[in-house]
């Protein structure tokens, strides 16, 4: 049986239809407001503290791989980098 460009369409539009009511159905997330939760940066070397047994190689090799997310504030070997609190700790606590 082969269908026609305009049955698969007309399919494919009742599909986005649902989808789009789907979306609209689940219950948007609460965000909390940013003065609640203050964002603190740690260095490579305050991140160690922060997990036991973590060592600088091993965060610098997250973040060259994207894993961890980090900044670079300055240049040449002045510059920091510097990763969220929050984020070190979702990834090694998979929340």
């Amino acid at each position: 049986m082969k269908r026609t460009k305009s049955e698969i369409m007309a399919e494919i539009i009742a599909l986005i239809g649902q989808l789009a009511n789907d979306e609209e159905e689940t219950t948007p997330v609460e965000k909390k407001p940013a003065g609640d939760n203050p964002v603190e940066m740690l260095t490579i070397k305050e991140c160690t503290g922060v997990i036991h047994g973590l060592s600088e190689h091993t965060v610098r090799q997250l973040i060259a791989q994207g894993k961890l997310p980090s900044i670079r504030t300055g240049q040449g070997v002045r510059g920091k980098i510097l990763v969220n609190k929050a984020d070190l700790l979702a990834y090694f606590t998979g929340v």
